[in-house]
């Protein structure tokens, strides 16, 4: 079960989170309103978008949607993709995010990467200064390794500043956060709320049928998934959603989502067909031999020792 974040009325987080990074972008106004509101209608309140995703439209046609339900929503965004990660720029983003957004103070504001050349002292300080004023409510991590968190956290303490949710990479193809990252938030009690769910859309199939997406048009994506292993197991994975009678991308996302840490998988599309069957996912349960169907596609990845003979 989730432990921390909740929306202003009391509400906790939905199951799944829903993210705005095509939003204003391959998703334009009419497709990003149509599933804000079929996720809204499934359920779920917790809405994720950075200060940099489409040049700051996501973050502004997700402002023309909260209206009255203000309240019962969680909405998430990041700062400092690009350094710094300081005082000052931090300050300046979630002021521009509050505005474009239409909202006072922001449910979640997360770092959105380590920032090494900023000092951690720094950057927590100002997340607590930007909770002490009012401006957010939960501080988070994004794409930040165990240690970082750890020793994000330790710093935080000293303001009275909890880092209540994490956001890392995790899917079928995917599965570092395995190692110590999801084992890491299980001992602290810290949300998890993974993003790429589908590995890009490679987990749909897409790319095996010729379709476009973002392992062909961006650059860091297509590096991320160069390894053909990856492609591999995204064939087999159609054939496992054949045999089940599921969409893969339903498979894919309940699979995230049935990890020991309760993650909430960050679901995306660009239009409601495609979100459906990722939206599916919310009402399964993945049966036992169909896990295990799944967790062979890819081998889990090497423990974080090399004393193998005391891994279970």
């Amino acid at each position: 079960m989730n432990n921390n974040l909740t929306s202003p009325d009391g509400s906790a987080a939905s199951r799944f989170a829903f993210g705005t990074m095509q939003f204003g972008g391959r998703a334009d106004a009419r497709q990003s309103r149509e599933m804000f509101d079929a996720c809204v209608e499934a359920g779920i309140n917790h809405f994720d978008t950075a200060h940099l995703y489409t040049d700051g439209a996501a973050e502004t046609l997700l402002g023309t949607m909260i209206g009255e339900r203000r309240d019962a929503l969680i909405i998430a965004t990041k700062a400092a993709y690009e350094p710094p990660a300081s005082h000052d720029a931090l300050f300046a983003s979630v002021d521009t995010s509050r505005q474009r957004l239409g909202i006072d103070t922001l449910d979640v504001l997360y770092l959105h990467r380590f920032d090494p050349d900023t000092p951690l002292e720094e950057s927590m300080a100002a997340l607590a200064e930007l909770k002490d004023l009012g401006r957010i409510r939960y501080a988070g991590l994004s794409n930040f390794a165990a240690w970082q968190v750890v020793h994000a956290q330790h710093i935080a303490a000293r303001h009275d500043l909890p880092i209540s949710v994490i956001q890392p990479m995790y899917n079928l193809v995917k599965r570092q956060a395995e190692v110590e990252i999801l084992p890491m938030a299980q001992a602290l009690g810290i949300d998890v709320a993974p993003y790429s769910p589908l590995g890009g859309g490679l987990l749909t199939g897409k790319y095996g049928r010729g379709e476009d997406g973002r392992l062909k048009q961006d650059p860091r994506y297509a590096a991320r998934y160069a390894d053909t292993a990856l492609y591999d197991a995204a064939i087999e994975l159609q054939k496992i959603a054949r045999e089940s009678g599921h969409h893969p991308a339903t498979l894919a996302v309940a699979w995230v989502a049935a990890h020991e840490a309760a993650p909430m998988p960050i679901i995306s599309a660009r239009d409601i067909d495609q979100l459906a069957p990722s939206l599916a996912a919310m009402q399964m349960q993945l049966p036992p031999d169909l896990l295990v169907q799944l967790n062979a596609l890819v081998p889990p990845p090497p423990p974080a020792t090399d004393r193998s003979e005391e891994v279970e």
